[in-house]
């Protein structure tokens, strides 16, 4: 009988001291506030985007790949960046010709 409880004592300490360090290294198990309809995860600076920044770039996940809308969303933000910069430079070696 005591080393049945003994026993019992023990696996209840190390159930306890498993609960603990699973807690600890994967969270109490609370969730995020949801994001609002239309909103996105996805960051990139309002001007002069750098490679950094396009390196750095992650899209949410989804069943099927990545979040469309935030994959478009970026996409037209370099195209922009892009027609940006040409314009500058189209600017730039048109002035040294002159």
């Amino acid at each position: 009988m005591t080393n049945a409880l003994i026993y019992l004592i023990v696996m209840v300490a190390v159930a306890a001291v498993v609960f603990l360090l699973a807690a600890l290294v994967f969270g109490r198990g609370e969730e995020l506030a949801p994001l609002p309809p239309g909103a996105s995860p996805t960051r990139l600076p309002s001007d002069d985007i750098t490679a950094e920044d396009v390196r750095g770039l992650k899209f949410q996940q989804v069943f099927r790949g990545y979040k469309m809308s935030e994959v478009d969303w970026a996409l037209q933000r370099l195209a922009t960046e892009v027609e940006t910069l040409r314009a500058r430079v189209e600017e730039l070696e048109s002035s040294d010709r002159a």
